[in-house]
Parts: structure tokens; C-alpha cells; sequence
């Protein structure tokens, strides 16, 4: 049988995370965030279609901000408490700028979700801007009232 190694999200103790924003890990000149919105196993949990509209919102508007040409990737946790973020050779700091940036706007948006229509995703019918701007205004939230924000999970417990 082969071995089969545990990956390095998995080895952070769940029971110690808050919502905040985390270095996650390093790959070389990629640093994944994990953008926790939510406590882990707490029984409070996104909402498919928050998930959705969020991704949709905050891709589109994080792709098109300072860092943009950074980003490798943006996309919900499966379960359901967060988002990861991927960046390619930018400083925590500047991702951070930018998080808040794209949270504000997303807030801020009128009109439609990015990408509604049949032809742009494989779910359009479950989007909602309502959803999004809940979303992005609880987690802006929780960053503009966390104080010192260093990235690292509580307890040393970085994968």
C-alpha cells in the first residue's frame, strides 16, 4: 500500500483558528492566505450562494486592484468557513491593503454580480449581491477590528 502524506492544511489545529487572514504557506515565491471568515466546526457556516456571489465579486475586483497581476488564485474553502487567496511575489502587507480594498468595494457595488450570466458560469442562477455584500462587510469587520494583524494562526500552529 503506499503511503499517502497529510497535507500541510491539515496540520493546523482547526480548534485555534479565529476569523482573520493567515499566511497558510509558502511555496517558493507563492504565498497561499487562508482569509477565514468564519470559526472552524462553530456550526456557523457560509451559505452556498454567499460562497458563490463572493467569489465572484471579490475575484473579479482583487484581479483588477494593485496586486492583481499577482494573483494566481481566489476560491472558497469546502468547508464553508473561508476563502483562500494565492499571490505570487507580493508582500503580506500590500495583500492585505488590497483584501480591505476589494472587501470596501464589494460593499460598495451596484448593479449586477460579476460573471451572472449562462454564458460566463456554470450556476448563475445561484448568485446574489445581497450575499456578497453581507459577506464582504461581516469579514471586512472582523479585519478592521483585529488589531495587529501579523498573519500567523494563534499558537504558532502555521502549516
Amino acid at each position: 500500500m503506499n503511503q499517502v502524506n497529510r497535507i500541510a492544511s491539515f496540520s493546523v489545529n482547526h480548534d485555534y483558528i479565529e476569523p482573520g487572514i493567515y499566511i497558510s504557506r509558502v511555496d517558493g515565491d507563492i504565498t497561499t492566505f487562508d482569509m477565514r471568515t468564519r470559526k472552524p466546526n462553530a456550526g456557523d457556516y457560509m451559505e452556498n450562494i454567499a460562497m458563490h456571489s463572493m467569489e465572484h465579486m471579490f475575484a473579479t475586483y482583487i484581479r483588477n486592484s494593485a496586486i492583481g497581476g499577482s494573483v494566481i488564485y481566489f476560491g472558497p474553502m469546502g468547508c464553508r468557513t473561508g476563502f483562500y487567496l494565492l499571490t505570487r511575489s507580493v508582500s503580506p502587507e500590500a495583500v492585505l491593503e488590497a483584501v480591505l480594498d476589494t472587501l470596501r468595494k464589494i460593499v460598495a457595488h451596484e448593479g449586477q454580480v460579476f460573471g451572472a450570466t449562462r454564458e460566463e458560469c456554470g450556476n448563475y442562477r445561484e448568485l446574489s449581491l445581497e450575499s456578497a455584500k453581507y459577506e464582504a462587510e461581516r469579514y471586512l469587520n472582523v479585519l478592521e477590528n483585529y488589531g495587529e494583524i501579523d498573519f500567523r494562526y494563534k499558537g504558532g500552529q502555521n502549516a
